[in-house]
This record gives structure tokens, C-alpha cells and sequence, in this order.
């Protein structure tokens, strides 16, 4: 069973949500372009600094963004008004008993946005992924479910980030260096793709899907990292959301779609199997439940599609599926009624 926060913090999050977004197209500095690539459309501020053309990526072409980008000049305006009720919404939530973060998570992730890691394709991953569906599904957690993590595990395809002609500024390695990370080694020397904060135990991790047998590393160009192969990656970050972290006035993240969280999780509990792994196998079946019984109640469509997705992506999709249902007959249950 599971709680839900009131309609008074649902509605401040959402409407903390909805300012975030708000500004992320207020300060459009030039022209606004629409580039096709590969299929889709993309939305650029171009515009001039001295002789050199600037083209800063926005956003893919969706309604939402369009609404955004016709008003952009009266939300350029509404800036620091939407600034202080910002503030005012997060002491609501806070007031209201959402989950917090420490100063050392919400100013790395707050400089991390400002960098454009999350307007640049970077979906954040793993349980600081699960503890943003308090909002966005509006529902309270125990403390057993929510343990803290020092790990952020932030995720972005490879290919979307060369498609996009655009870099995070300032880079990644100069954020890591203000707020005393060091980048970790790896079996590829001087590709790192981990970093470790000297003063503190917070652990940041990149991750990329991999589509082919082995799970290697892989650049990030917009990101200006390398970043791990995983095998059913792409599956988790297939067309993410957005998320509002309660730090400060509020910061405007990325992350995968609750549903596909939910089933991602059966099959990465099954891929753990010894050592520290087998924790973490017991943790993630724990999410995945949680989620499940919330969406089941909720979102039953969404759920039901996400499940046959990924039943249909293969017989090893599926064998992990079925064996993490073994160990879940209640989740089991209810998949099959979705």
C-alpha cells in the first residue's frame, strides 16, 4: 500500500514544474530556428557574439515547447516574479513533507543544469530518478524506500548528443573542478567516465545505451564525457520527462518515464546476482513493486504499454523479466490484471 501527498503539495509541484519550464525558454537571445535531423525536429537560439553565429539547442519540436517559445518574450519579462513564487512553492512542499536534498546533491545537480546537462539530452538515472516520482505521481515515501544515495547516475544516448551541435558550457570538467571532483580511472586510460568528489563520498557516473554485444565506452560529445555502455539502456531513457528538484527556487532535471522505470528494474534486478550486487537486486525489486502498485492504480495504460515494450523486445528481455516475477508474485498479479 502507498500515500499520497495532498492536492495542495500535488498542485505546488506541478506548478513549480510548469515555471521551471517557463524559464528554460525565456532567454532566447536571437532567432529561433527549426532544424530537421534523422526523422525529428529540433529547436535552436541562434545568434551573433561578435562575427561568430551561436546556435544554442533548446528542445525537440513538441506542443508544450511551441506554446513556450510563442510567448517567450512576456516569460523573459515575468522572470524574477516567477523566481520568488518559485521559492514560496519549494517552502510548500518542504512545509508539505516532500523529500529534501543535501546541500552537496542540489548544488551539484543545480550546476549541472545550469550547464545544460539536462537540455542536452542528460536523464538522470537510479534512486535520485525513483525519489522524483514523489511528484511527479504524487505519492509519499518511507525512509526504507527512499535510502540515501552518494551515487548520481546521469544517462544520455551517444547519438542524440553529437546530432544536437552543442556543449554543455561551462564544460563538465570545470563544474567537477568548482565543486572538487576528480575524474576516477578506467580500463581505458584517459577516458574517464566516473567522478569522485575529494572532499565527500558523492560518486557521478555517466551511462549510454549500448546496442551491440560487448557494453563499452562511449563519448558524450554535448556533454564533453565519456560514459558507460549498458545493455537496455535505451529502453529506460526513451523519450524522458521533466522533473523539478525542491533546491533553492526550484531546478528543472530530467527523468525516464515512471513506467519504463518500473519494468527497467525487474530486468537490472535479475543482472545482479553475487556480491554487493545482490543488495542492490533487492532494492531494485523493491522500486519496481512500489512503482507498480502505484501505476497500476494510476496509470494502467501507461504501465500496460511499457510491459509488453519491453516483452517484446527479445527472449533475454523477457527471461529477466520472468525472473525477477518470480521472486514478485503480487507485482506478478499485478501486471497480468493491467
Amino acid at each position: 500500500m502507498f500515500s499520497r501527498h495532498s492536492s495542495t503539495a500535488h498542485a505546488a509541484y506541478h506548478d513549480l514544474l510548469r515555471s521551471l519550464q517557463d524559464d528554460a525558454v525565456s532567454d532566447i537571445r536571437g532567432t529561433l530556428t527549426r532544424v530537421e535531423r534523422n526523422g525529428k525536429s529540433y529547436w535552436y537560439d541562434t545568434y551573433r557574439i561578435g562575427s561568430d553565429v551561436k546556435k544554442r539547442y533548446i528542445g525537440e519540436d513538441k506542443e508544450g515547447l511551441r506554446q513556450r517559445l510563442d510567448q517567450h518574450k512576456a516569460l523573459k519579462a515575468q522572470q524574477e516574479d516567477r523566481r520568488r513564487a518559485r521559492t514560496r512553492l519549494v517552502r510548500i512542499l518542504r512545509a508539505e513533507g516532500f523529500l529534501g536534498l543535501d546541500v552537496s546533491t542540489g548544488s551539484l545537480l543545480s550546476a549541472m543544469a545550469a550547464s545544460g546537462v539536462f537540455r542536452l539530452g542528460g536523464t538522470i538515472v537510479g534512486t535520485h530518478a525513483f525519489r522524483l516520482y514523489e511528484g511527479e505521481l504524487g505519492i509519499r515515501y518511507d525512509m526504507d524506500m527512499t535510502a540515501h544515495t552518494d551515487d548520481i547516475d546521469i544517462a544520455s544516448f551517444s547519438r542524440l548528443s553529437l546530432v544536437l551541435e552543442d556543449a554543455a558550457s561551462p564544460s563538465l570538467e570545470d563544474v567537477f573542478n568548482d565543486l572538487a571532483f576528480a575524474a576516477q580511472p578506467s580500463l581505458a586510460p584517459g577516458r574517464a567516465w566516473r567522478w569522485k568528489q575529494t572532499r565527500g563520498d558523492t560518486l557521478v557516473e555517466f551511462l549510454t545505451p549500448s546496442f551491440g554485444d560487448g557494453e563499452t565506452l562511449r563519448e558524450l560529445p554535448a556533454l564533453g564525457v565519456n560514459a558507460q555502455g549498458l545493455h537496455h539502456l535505451n529502453y529506460l531513457i526513451a523519450d524522458p520527462i521533466k522533473a523539478a528538484l525542491t533546491y533553492r527556487s526550484g531546478v528543472l532535471v530530467q527523468i525516464p518515464q515512471p513506467e519504463r522505470y518500473a519494468i527497467h528494474k525487474l530486468i537490472v534486478a535479475d543482472r545482479r546476482r553475487s556480491g554487493r550486487d545482490v543488495l542492490k537486486s533487492e532494492k531494485d525489486r523493491r522500486q519496481a513493486a512500489f512503482l507498480i502498485d502505484v501505476l497500476s492504480e494510476d496509470r494502467p495504460d501507461e504501465l500496460r504499454d511499457a510491459y509488453e515494450d519491453a516483452l517484446s523486445r527479445g527472449p533475454k528481455w523477457r527471461t529477466r523479466i520472468e525472473a525477477s516475477l518470480s521472486r514478485m508474485p503480487e507485482t506478478r498479479r499485478l501486471l497480468e490484471a493491467v
